[in-house]
C-alpha cells in the first residue's frame, strides 16, 4: 500500500508538471491519465490501491481547504456572503433533495434514505478545477470571489448533510428532527473549534518571531483544528475554513520571511495534493466496474443518465432564480451589489464539477446497516457518484473554457487590478514620502542630505513605474528599461558569487547567504 500510494504520488506530480508546461487543464489531464491506466487488464492487482476515505477526508482534504482559505479575501466574502451562503449551504441541500428522490425513483434497490445519502455525495461541486480554469482565463473578480467561497463552505454543508442521512439509513437516527439537531450542532461546533483555534494559532505564531517555525506549525495546524472539531462531532471542513480565514486576515501583519516561505510551500504542498487526489478519481474504475457485479446494465444506464441530468439540472434551476429574484424583491440589495451580467450567471451555474471528496464519501458507505442487513444500494452509489463525478468533470471542464470565450465572461479584470494595484502603489509611495519628510524634519534621524535624496529618489521611482505599468503600450518604457538593466547586474552578481565558490574563496553556505539577498531584489523587480 505504501508503495503504492509513493507511486501514484510521483506519477500524478510528473503529469501535472506536464499539464502546466502545455497549458493544459490538469484536473482533466489526470483524471483521463487514471482512466486509461485503470482500463488496462491488471492494473488493480498491480496498483493495488482502492480509495480510502480517511486518506481524503484526514488527509487530502484538510490542508487544501487550509490553503484556500488563505488564499481567500475574507473582505470579498463578507460583501458577497448572501449569494456564497445561497451557493455554498442551500445549493448543497437542494442538490440533496432532488437528487435523492430522482436516485428513489430510478435504483429499486435503494431506500428513500439511501437516496439522500447518495444525493449529500453528489452534493458538493470541486471548485478547484473551475477556478483554475478562470483564473487562467481572467474572470471578472466577483466571479472568482463566488466560485471560491462556495468551494469552501460548501463541503462543509454536503459532508454534514451526508452524516445525518447516512445515520438516517442504517438506523442511527429515529427522526428527521434529530438529524437537523445533529446537522446544526456539527455546523456551530466547527465553527467554534475554527474560531476558538484560528485565534490560538494566529497568537502563537505571531509570538515566536521565526519564520521556519512559524511555516511548520502552519503545515500542522489543518490536521489539528480537523481532527479537534471531528471529536466534538462538529465540522471539521467548517473549522478548518474559519480557522484559515482568520489566519488569512493576520497574514498582512506577519513578517516579510514568514509570507515569502508560507506562500511557497503551500503552493507546492496545493499542487502535490491536487495532482494525487484527481489522479486518484481516474484510477478507481476497476473498483467501480466490481462493485457492478451481477446488476443489469440498463438499470446503470437509466439511472446514470437521470442522476447525472438532475446534477446538472438543479444547479442551473438554483442559481438563476437566486441570481435575479433577490434583486426584484429587494431595494437594499439592488443598491448593496452589482447587477449580476448573464454570461457570469451562466458561468456559475455551468460550474459544477464534482471532485475526489464525493468519491471518498462513496467509498465511506457501510456495508451493512445496524441490523446487519446489506447496505441498500450500496454499489449503485458508488456507480452513480463516479459516474457524476468523471462526468461532470469531463463535461464541464471541457465546455467552460469555450464557453467563457464564447459568452464574453473573461471581463476586463487584469486593467482593474492593474489599475486598483497601481491607485494602491501610488498612495503607499505618498505615505512613504510623508514619512521620511517626518523623520528628516524632526532631527532625530542623522543621514546627510545625498542620502535622503537617494531615498527620494527611489520612492519616486516606485510611484513612477506603479503608472507607466497601467499605460504600457507594449513599448520599453524608461521604468522597464532601469529593470532590465538591473536584472542583468542581479544576473552577473549572482554569476560572480557562484564563481568565487567554485574557486574555492567562499563556501556554499556563505553562497546561499549572498543568493538570497540578490533572490529577494530580483522578486521585487519582477513583482513591480
Amino acid at each position: 500500500m505504501s508503495a503504492s500510494l509513493l507511486a501514484i504520488l510521483v506519477v500524478s506530480v510528473v503529469l501535472a508538471a506536464i499539464a502546466r508546461r502545455y497549458d493544459l487543464s490538469s484536473p482533466l489531464f489526470l483524471v483521463v491519465a487514471g482512466l486509461a491506466v485503470g482500463l488496462i487488464p491488471g492494473v488493480r492487482e498491480i496498483v493495488g490501491l482502492d480509495l480510502d476515505p480517511e486518506l481524503v477526508l484526514y488527509v487530502l482534504l484538510p490542508p487544501l481547504l487550509w490553503s484556500a482559505g488563505l488564499e481567500s479575501s475574507s473582505v470579498s466574502l463578507r460583501a458577497n456572503k448572501r449569494s456564497i451562503g445561497l451557493l455554498a449551504v442551500g445549493l448543497p441541500l437542494a442538490t440533496t433533495a432532488v437528487v435523492g428522490f430522482v436516485a428513489y425513483r430510478t435504483v429499486p434497490e435503494l431506500t428513500l434514505t439511501a437516496a439522500f445519502v447518495l444525493g449529500a455525495i453528489v452534493a458538493p461541486p470541486d471548485a478547484v478545477s473551475a477556478g483554475a480554469i478562470g483564473r487562467r482565463l481572467g474572470l471578472p473578480r466577483r466571479t472568482m470571489t463566488l466560485l471560491s467561497g462556495e468551494s469552501l463552505l460548501n463541503d462543509a454543508t454536503a459532508l454534514t448533510a451526508y452524516k445525518v442521512a447516512l445515520a438516517a439509513a442504517i438506523g442511527a437516527a429515529a427522526t428527521w428532527q434529530e438529524g437537523l439537531t445533529t446537522f446544526a450542532l456539527a455546523a456551530a461546533g466547527g465553527v467554534v473549534v475554527g474560531f476558538l483555534l484560528g485565534t490560538v494559532i494566529v497568537f502563537i505564531r505571531s509570538r515566536l518571531d521565526d519564520a521556519l517555525a512559524e511555516s511548520a506549525i502552519g503545515l500542522v495546524a489543518p490536521f489539528l483544528v480537523y481532527l479537534t472539531a471531528e471529536q466534538i462531532h462538529g465540522s471539521g471542513v467548517l473549522a478548518v475554513v474559519v480557522a484559515a480565514l482568520i489566519t488569512g486576515q493576520r497574514y498582512a501583519r506577519a513578517g516579510y520571511a514568514t509570507r515569502l516561505q508560507d506562500t511557497a510551500v503551500w503552493k507546492a504542498v496545493q499542487l502535490v495534493l491536487e495532482s494525487f487526489a484527481f489522479l486518484l478519481i481516474g484510477l478507481q474504475l476497476p473498483a467501480v466496474i466490481d462493485e457492478m457485479e451481477g446488476i443489469p446494465a440498463s438499470v446503470f444506464l437509466t439511472s446514470s443518465v437521470a442522476v447525472l441530468a438532475a446534477v446538472i439540472a438543479v444547479r442551473v434551476a438554483w442559481v438563476y432564480p437566486f441570481a435575479y429574484l433577490p434583486r426584484l424583491l429587494s431595494a437594499r440589495i439592488r443598491a448593496a451589489e452589482p447587477a449580476p451580467a448573464p454570461a457570469q450567471v451562466f458561468i456559475v451555474a455551468w460550474a459544477g464539477m464534482r471532485g475526489v471528496v464525493s468519491l471518498a464519501a462513496a467509498f465511506g458507505v457501510p456495508l451493512t446497516t445496524l441490523t446487519g442487513a446489506q447496505f441498500p444500494g450500496r454499489p449503485h452509489i458508488i456507480f452513480l457518484t463516479f459516474v457524476v463525478v468523471v462526468g461532470t468533470l469531463l463535461l464541464h471542464g471541457l465546455t467552460l473554457p469555450w464557453l467563457i470565450r464564447r459568452l464574453g465572461g473573461q471581463g476586463d479584470q487584469k486593467r482593474a487590478d492593474a489599475m486598483a494595484t497601481a491607485a494602491a502603489k501610488d498612495k503607499a509611495a505618498r505615505a512613504a514620502a510623508d514619512r521620511l519628510d517626518e523623520l528628516l524634519g524632526d532631527g532625530s534621524t542623522d543621514v546627510d542630505e545625498h542620502a535622503a535624496d537617494v531615498l527620494r529618489a527611489w520612492n519616486a521611482r516606485r510611484r513612477a513605474y506603479a503608472w507607466q505599468s497601467v499605460d504600457d503600450d507594449g513599448s520599453e518604457s524608461p521604468m522597464s528599461v532601469f529593470r532590465n538593466l538591473r536584472l542583468e547586474m542581479l544576473a552577473a552578481e549572482r554569476a560572480a558569487f557562484i564563481a568565487e565558490r567554485d574557486s574555492g574563496t567562499i563556501d556554499d553556505e556563505v553562497l546561499r547567504g549572498m543568493l538570497h539577498g540578490l533572490d529577494l531584489e530580483e522578486a521585487t523587480l519582477n513583482r513591480d
